[in-house]
């Protein structure tokens, strides 16, 4: 038994039927580098069978203390059974993208079942006629519980449902894996005594070693290495209310070559800023149509990933947060950029001066039973509907995928889209994602918050283009201003080549006056049309 963490086990606890806390994927395979180009439903079952040893999430479940008196536990669960985790589903025709994506939002609008490991693929077949992917194409529509795995460990996820060759065979490791008994609810209420008897020490413990961090954090700013500001508290939209338990999903691939470039409109800008512009456009794009854009921007919360290379592979969440405005109240996307850029270089600061490592121990020691009782309060109470609703507008996740490709049962994964979970007072979240040279910003949302997807992603997809054109019209006059000095030089030719090399005597230089007063009107009528009508530079 493996009890959960604070930030774990509030994922637990904000499980509602509105609210599952599960996150996931669209993942679009290509089988034509699998044997023969098919991959069935059985070659699917059978390369996941042969790789269960390398991930510790697919067999284990939840066990709940009763009375929620403490965190709950994970456990091997002695009742595993593949072919219930694995479904097959197919589209009817035409197979488009937009059905996909319908069929994605219907599947992850259903919570998981928490007595069984709580992890689901669904294989969707059909998908003949989305642009850009090959006729025979399927998808995974992949849940998982947030409870169990963060960004970073559901890379690991990945791993462990993937191979780096279409040929790779199954791995020689030993399975040693073993079920274990579920505890009953007694040992459950004797272990919560004990642990009640502990925590408070373990809070001590926190205390101790987040103290230097809060002083470190209160030097900084005295010092002015960041600053609070009320740009940092987002004011309230559309988005931040009550959610209904129906999901809208959709997103965009855009080519991570450009999202790069884009990072010339500003100085020392990362990739990270690029995709918070981006969003910030799209969303100021979107409220702007719907005559609701606050006069305020709206901000994002950013997971930052804490997990050490020495907790690889292992169950849970290890992750910070910092509140990166959004630049929404900004027209011009180069400045927003730039003003992105600013205030998350001030929110890193503020994150690096308290520890982020300090932020997500903390709430590993808060008392279960107030997490679990304030989580169900704040929906029974519809907090979200009285005003009472996060500091953010949205959350924007950074997930780096695979640099390069890799493959499942033999069929090369061709694009990735993530999925993510929605709370009261956050009916709006992004995920981006990279793969070799595709970056993807995908969102899930109440379809009764943004009942438009299809529009929101046009909006992704004007405020990329415009950020793009920006950049390269930021760059098109340094590569043509030295062009422009040899026409200037073209023009006074003439009157360089016109004078004369020998001194001018007093009657000569008369004449060359009188002369030149004569014909120069007639040089101005002759040059104006020519002016007009030209198409030379």
């Amino acid at each position: 038994m493996q009890q959960l963490q604070g930030m774990d086990a509030s994922f637990v606890a904000l499980e509602t039927r509105n609210s599952p806390m599960h996150i996931g994927s669209i993942l679009i395979y290509n089988p034509e580098t699998a044997p023969g180009g098919f991959v069935r439903f059985k070659d699917i079952l059978d390369f996941f069978e042969s790789r269960l040893q390398l991930s510790t999430t697919m067999r284990q479940r939840l066990v709940r203390v009763p009375f929620d008196l403490d965190y709950p536990y994970w456990i091997e669960d002695p009742d595993f059974d593949l072919e219930y985790h694995v479904r097959h589903v197919a589209l009817p025709e035409p197979g488009d993208w937009r059905q996909l994506c319908i069929q994605a939002a219907r599947i992850f609008a259903r919570p998981l079942d928490l007595d069984r490991p709580p992890w689901e693929f669904t294989v969707v077949e059909g998908l003949d006629n989305v642009k850009g992917v090959p006729r025979g194409s399927y998808a995974y529509i992949t849940k998982v519980h947030h409870a169990a795995i963060d960004g970073m460990s559901g890379i690991d996820l990945m791993e462990a449902t993937h191979t780096l060759a279409p040929d790779e065979p199954p791995p020689e490791t030993e399975d040693k894996w073993k079920p274990e008994k579920v505890p009953n609810p007694v040992e459950l209420l004797g272990r919560s005594y004990v642990n009640a008897l502990v925590n408070p020490l373990k809070q001590l413990e926190v205390a101790a070693k987040a103290a230097p961090g809060l002083a470190k954090a209160v030097r900084a700013l005295a010092a002015k290495e960041f600053d609070l500001s009320r740009e940092m508290i987002a004011p309230r939209t559309r988005f931040n209310r009550k959610i209904s338990p129906h999901r809208v999903v959709e997103g965009r691939s855009f080519p991570l070559a450009d999202i790069k470039g884009i990072r010339a409109l500003a100085p020392e800008a990362k990739v990270n800023d690029v995709f918070l512009a981006v969003i910030g456009g799209a969303m100021r794009r979107y409220l702007l149509a719907k005559d609701d854009l606050p006069k305020k921007t709206l901000t994002a919360m950013a997971p930052i990933s804490v997990r050490a290379g020495t907790e690889k592979n292992t169950m849970g969440n290890q992750v910070a947060a910092m509140i990166a405005p959004l630049g929404t109240h900004i027209e011009d996307p180069g400045e927003r950029l730039a003003y992105v850029h600013d205030r998350t270089t001030n929110s890193k600061a503020m994150t690096d001066a308290i520890g982020a490592r300090n932020m997500t121990e903390v709430s590993k020691v808060s008392p279960a039973l107030y997490m679990a009782l304030g989580a169900q309060l704040y929906t029974r109470l519809s907090l979200a509907e009285r005003g009472v609703g996060p500091i953010f507008t949205t959350v924007v996740t950074n997930v780096p995928g695979p640099p390069v490709p890799i493959y499942s049962a033999g069929a090369r994964l061709e694009s990735m889209m993530g999925l993510i979970c929605l709370t009261d007072g956050m009916g709006l979240a992004h995920v981006v994602q990279s793969y070799t040279d595709e970056a993807t910003i995908g969102f899930t949302a109440c379809r009764e918050l943004l009942p438009d997807p299809e529009f929101y992603a046009q909006c992704i997809e004007d405020s990329f283009a415009e950020l793009r054109d920006a950049a390269k019209a930021a760059a098109a006059p340094a590569k043509k201003a030295p062009a422009k000095k040899p026409v200037r030089a073209r023009k006074s030719a003439p009157a360089k080549t016109g004078a004369s090399s020998k001194p001018a005597t007093k009657k000569t230089a008369a004449k060359s006056t009188k002369k030149a007063t004569k014909k120069a009107p007639a040089r101005s009528k002759r040059a104006a049309p020519k002016k007009k009508g030209s198409t030379k530079a």
